[in-house]
């Protein structure tokens, strides 16, 4: 699996780019977000391989939220990656977190190639989708916390609540203070 790709860009329109390798150019996918953030000639994306029997295809991502994103919506039964990386051009993974909370339909019905029950579908199935924008202000403690109170079960956005009002520095005692609170 293809997970990241770095290279030189050799041509971009705004629903892919090439990319050259070390003289191998691959040709990956982008939402209208990820266009205006490629900037400079050097670019680096996150990527998700799809592997079918007519093609292997890249997607291509600016960001880890917005990969996370295009992931959570390809699994629905019905949104392929077509109308996965509309969902990504027209809105940013914070502001498709707010839509998903609010079951906000008429937003959602906005996107192209999604009718009311293509978006009612999306939005029962993503019921519990949230976008940890905390996450770039967080230490790498308070990361490995996070991941260890996940792996005990607790629910993502429950942990993001409980880890704001916690200040310890050291793993083990965040995770300590954490589960004092979670109880």
């Amino acid at each position: 699996m293809i997970v990241g790709i770095e290279g030189t860009l050799e041509k971009k329109e705004p629903t892919k780019v090439h990319i050259n390798v070390n003289g191998l150019i691959y040709e990956v996918f982008i939402s209208i977000n990820t266009f205006h953030a490629l900037e400079s000639e050097k670019v680096k994306l996150h990527t998700i391989q799809i592997i079918r029997e007519d093609a292997h295809s890249l997607y291509g991502f600016a960001n880890e939220s917005e990969k996370q994103m295009f992931a959570q919506l390809i699994k629905i039964n019905g949104v392929g990656p077509k109308v996965g990386l509309a969902i990504c051009s027209t809105y940013t993974p914070s502001s498709f977190s707010s839509i998903v909370q609010a079951n906000d339909v008429t937003s959602l019905k906005r996107v192209p190639g999604i009718g009311p029950k293509g978006a009612s579908r999306i939005l029962v199935e993503l019921s519990n989708f949230i976008v940890d924008s905390s996450e770039d202000s967080k230490t790498p403690s308070q990361a490995e916390a996070a991941m260890a109170l996940e792996s005990l079960g607790f629910k993502k956005e429950l942990i993001i609540k409980v880890l704001s009002g916690i200040d310890a520095t050291d793993t083990g005692e965040i995770v300590k203070e954490a589960l004092q609170k979670l109880k």
